[in-house]
Parts: structure tokens; C-alpha cells; sequence
């Protein structure tokens, strides 16, 4: 069953993810204020009473490969809001082939984008026509190719570093990326 039979929106957003400690892959996979592709917004609390009752239950968000519930890679171990967005911290499976695909390609820039797949619980519509997402149930956060959300940057977790740190930073991050594509594609 496809998510999009069970009734599913998704939400994509951009920049490379960042792939640490081999296989740990973190970065935000929404950003509160920030109008995307469709003309939505998400609006800071959204997430807060899915992220509750799925605790309540000892349940997690899924971490899936292209929105595709047959292909789980890995598993989110936090996700919480902050100030920016929805942030993510899971590892990819090295023993899931797949994982290990996504890895390399996440390494080599062919893969930049996080994307939720959610259900809206409660919008509103602006004057502009915007719908303002005010509650979601998270079901899943996936590694897609084709990001919606230019704007939220994986594996930033904070705005206020200066271009030089960025680029410099951006050195060490493509190190690590391939480093861990490496490892992963060795053992």
C-alpha cells in the first residue's frame, strides 16, 4: 500500500543531510513560517500533540525511503520542535541495502531533501490564501530527490553563522559524507 492511498500529504525540504558517526543522519525536516512550493506554511506548535500522543504510546515516526511505506532505511531517534522547525536525529541501517544506497547518494549530493509525510489536523487560510498548518499528525520522515522547502537546510541548526564558517563547515560536512558512504559501502 502506497502512502498516498492512506490519504497522506507530504512536505519536502531541502539542503544536503548530514551524515555523521557513519550512519547518523540528522537536520530539519520543517521549517515553521516558511511558505512552500504548494503555498503552505507550517506554523511553530504544529507538531507538538502528534510528537505527545506518539510518545504516549512508545511509538515512533518512521523513517522511509522516497515516502515509500515497504522501504523503512533507518529509525528517527529525536525529533522535536525548536524556535526554526521540526528537527530529526536518526540513523540509516547499515544491514538494509537500501540504507546503505542512500548513504552513497547522500554522499555524493544526489540526494538533498528530508520530506514529512503527515495529515493535516488543523489549517487556517490567510487573506493571501495561504494554508497555515496549525496541527499535524506526523506519520514518517523520509530522505527524498526532490525537495519542496529550499529554504530549510538540513544539518543547520542555527542561522547565525557567518558565509566563511558556512563554507567551511559545508568542507568538513562533505568529508564526513564521503568518509561514511566509505565505511558503509565496506562493511
Amino acid at each position: 500500500m502506497r502512502s498516498d492511498d492512506l490519504g497522506l500529504e507530504m512536505k519536502f525540504a531541502g539542503g544536503a543531510p548530514v551524515l555523521t558517526e557513519g550512519s547518523v543522519l540528522e537536520g530539519y525536516a520543517s521549517l515553521f513560517g516558511v511558505t512552500d512550493q504548494g503555498g503552505d506554511m507550517v506554523a511553530p506548535g504544529a507538531y507538538a500533540a502528534s510528537l505527545s500522543r506518539l510518545a504516549a504510546r512508545g511509538d515512533k515516526v518512521r523513517m522511509l525511503w522516497q515516502h515509500d511505506p515497504t522501504r523503512p532505511i533507518g529509525v528517527w531517534d529525536e525529533i522535536r520542535e525548536d524556535a526554526k522547525g521540526l528537527w530529526v536525529r536518526g540513523r540509516l541501517l547499515p544491514e538494509v541495502a537500501q540504507a546503505r544506497e542512500a548513504a552513497a547518494l547522500v554522499a555524493a549530493g544526489a540526494i538533498e531533501g528530508l520530506s514529512i509525510g503527515y495529515r493535516t489536523i488543523a489549517a487556517e487560510r490567510e487573506a493571501k490564501g495561504r494554508r497555515v498548518l496549525t496541527e499535524i499528525e506526523l506519520w514518517e520522515v523520509s530522505l527524498v530527490t526532490f525537495p519542496m522547502l529550499a529554504e530549510a537546510k538540513v544539518g543547520r541548526k542555527s542561522g547565525d553563522r557567518d558565509d566563511d564558517a558556512a563554507e567551511s563547515e559545508a568542507g568538513a560536512v562533505a568529508a564526513v559524507l564521503r568518509a561514511a558512504a566509505a565505511a558503509l559501502r565496506a562493511g
